[in-house]
């Protein structure tokens, strides 16, 4: 018997994209193979057509009239149309930090049951998160089941610890399934940086914003022998740019915006994935298992979340302090210097990908999830 499930966040795509939107499509991936048929309830500054059939799920999309702090709002379609979504679903999924979708769920009160995965304190948006609070607090206590992405995420939040809320705590992790990344690698992105063939490169990958830690790396970079590749685009991107001009970090590489295959073509060139991220809006670290897939060791920094659990120091790379470009430079002076040791930890990033990342791995256990709250109605 097929489930219906429906995914509730506040954009998809294709709209432009983020670590979340992925997350969702992953989880959907994943869970299709056991039978559970998805919709994404999302919204959007051009919600025509309103309808979208994907590979991994039919997306429903009302506008989006106001998006203050990163939170979308919606009008009277949003309601509407969730309402409907709602009577059709078994089970609905809700992915938080999004306080519009507590708005829909305390109005509307979907007689469904529900589950939230819960991606992130409210970090940077302190006033959102006092007038969020009470909200917030209403709509955790009404979930069947709140799923942290990782034990270290699970352990520190002041939100998911509370007595309230701990005994619905389940750890699923973030994963992907490796088919859903392209086959082929457009190679011609190493001409474009000026990278020779067989080179050693640290690789960033991701979008530059305030938490990601990249000062850090820039600061290192000028005492690594090798190319830093900073791959992505962002609202740091500027002032990146000039405080490496100003470091002489003449070996670091702004890559810009870079397509899948070119991605692809980074990710497996590359002798490690540096993330240095240095605050906790970095919950997970999905680019992480990007690095894991193809096997590639990984340098991150301890900042209590679940980049440490998907970057096992030791097993699959190196964890160093935050805010600290010494420690990064060392951590890459060593993957250079100690022949085997790069290929050593990328062999136990993707043995720890297989075992709990991976597209089966993460479908398997949403399945489940989702099975045990229909049977339960």
């Amino acid at each position: 018997m097929s489930i219906k499930v429906t995914h509730v966040y506040r954009t998809y795509f294709p709209d432009p994209p983020g670590g979340l939107q992925e997350a969702i499509r992953q989880i959907a991936l994943g869970v299709q193979a056991h039978g559970v048929e998805n919709t994404v309830f999302a919204l959007s500054p051009r919600p025509m057509p309103g309808v979208l059939i994907r590979p991994e799920a039919r997306v429903l999309r009302s506008r989006s009239w106001l998006a203050p702090a990163s939170c979308d709002l919606g009008g009277v379609d949003a309601f509407t149309r969730f309402a409907c979504c709602a009577r059709e679903t078994d089970v609905l999924h809700y992915l938080f930090p999004w306080p519009f979708a507590d708005v829909l769920h305390a109005v509307l009160r979907p007689d469904k049951p529900a589950v939230m995965t819960y991606i992130s304190d409210v970090v940077r948006q302190r006033w959102l998160g006092t007038l969020y609070s009470s909200l917030m607090w209403k709509t955790l206590r009404k979930m069947k089941v709140i799923v942290a992405t990782s034990p270290n995420y699970a352990r520190t939040s002041p939100v998911l610890n509370h007595a309230d809320v701990r005994s619905k705590v389940r750890v699923i992790p973030h994963g992907i399934d490796e088919r859903s990344y392209p086959a082929q690698s457009d190679d011609t992105v190493f001409g474009r940086l000026g990278l020779e063939l067989g080179e050693p490169y640290f690789l960033f990958l991701g979008v530059l914003r305030y938490y990601k830690g990249l000062e850090y790396l820039i600061q290192a970079a000028p005492a690594v022998r090798a190319k830093v590749i900073i791959a992505g685009d962002g609202p740091e991107g500027r002032r990146l740019r000039a405080g490496a001009a100003r470091g002489g970090a003449s070996n670091v590489i702004f890559a810009g915006y870079v397509s899948d295959a070119e991605k692809v073509a980074l990710l497996r060139g590359c002798l490690a994935l540096v993330l240095p991220s240095h605050l906790r809006s970095e919950a997970f670290g999905m680019v992480l298992v990007e690095a894991a897939i193809y096997g590639k060791p990984q340098i991150s920094c301890e900042i209590g979340t679940g980049t440490s659990y998907v970057n096992a120091h030791g097993e699959s790379g190196f964890v160093v302090p935050p805010r600290d470009s010494v420690a990064l430079a060392a951590a890459m002076t060593r993957l250079l210097r100690e022949e085997g040791l790069a290929e050593e930890l990328g062999a136990g990033a993707r043995a720890r990908y297989e075992r709990l990342f991976s597209g089966v791995a993460v479908g398997r256990a949403y399945a489940q999830l989702f099975g045990e709250l229909a049977r339960a109605g």
